[in-house]
């Protein structure tokens, strides 16, 4: 009696497959917003090196924090998402809260961040910057501007460095692009100095791979000497969404992990 062919599996359901490929293409940012080629000579000794040497493509000891798996929220039925043609608002569809990035695994939870319900007070976001005088221009900006909320998240990793997130949701892209630049960023520094941050400059190491193709990025690093901790920033601009990452530590901040966080907060945006 012939033998009975093997049973070919069922295809794999297009919504798994597209979930599966969006967790590789998250990973593989955060793994590539910390490869950066400085000079012909530097990128001759990676093309001599092993996967394993090569910085951000390394399985340890390469200073990336260990992420949970980053899943897109699902849009309302029939929304289309930000950068989509019809979507003229460039409006984020999606329930905001879910947007913000996760902390990675051995992070402790900043309480102070959860808000109410995950909305935070707008007051809660301008305490972090130094002078009263900015709080009250800014807070009118955000006014003036029509900011609808606030998610955020925050949490201290075992080595001290302290991350937290924000995502401000306004009407319109419109409207976010009229308030990012000159209202919040230029070129030189932030408009507004954030507490701990002595003298942000520009952040001319940050690797482009880092940067997703949708939104725009301004980071910004501390001049030396930092004083008792070093403070990172960076401003995200998405549709109908501005982002503020801030990452700061006793001593230095170091540049990977901040890298990795931004580059995986600009996926979820973009």
């Amino acid at each position: 009696m012939p033998e009975a062919p093997p049973a070919v599996p069922a295809p794999e359901p297009r919504v798994r497959r597209e979930r599966r490929v969006l967790r590789a293409a998250l990973r593989w940012t955060a793994a590539v917003a910390v490869f950066v080629v400085v000079g012909a000579g530097t990128a001759y000794g990676i093309t001599r090196m092993e996967r394993t040497d090569v910085p951000g493509l390394a399985t340890a000891s390469d200073g990336r924090w260990d992420y949970p798996e980053i899943v897109m929220p699902p849009l309302p039925s029939g929304s289309p998402d930000p950068f989509m043609r019809d979507n003229k608002a460039g409006a984020h569809y999606a329930d905001l809260r879910a947007l913000v990035l996760p902390a990675p695994k051995g992070a402790k939870a900043d309480a102070d961040l959860r808000g109410t319900d995950g909305w935070l007070a707008t007051k809660g976001f301008l305490a972090q910057y130094a002078s009263a005088d900015d709080r009250e221009e800014l807070g009118q900006k955000l006014i003036d501007n029509g900011l609808r909320h606030i998610a955020a998240r925050g949490w201290t990793t075992p080595d001290g460095t302290r991350t937290r997130i924000y995502l401000l949701q306004f009407d319109t892209a419109a409207v976010v692009d009229e308030l990012f630049s000159p209202g919040l960023v230029s070129y030189d520094s932030p408009v507004y100095a954030l507490r701990g941050a002595q003298d942000p400059a520009y952040d001319d190491g940050f690797p482009e791979a880092a940067r997703a193709e949708k939104v725009t990025l301004s980071a910004y690093d501390e001049a030396k000497p930092y004083g008792a901790e070093q403070l990172r920033q960076a401003y995200l601009s998405a549709g109908d969404t501005i982002a503020l990452v801030v990452q700061s530590r006793k001593g230095t901040a170091k540049a990977v992990p901040f890298q990795q966080t931004v580059a995986l907060q600009s996926q979820l945006l973009g």
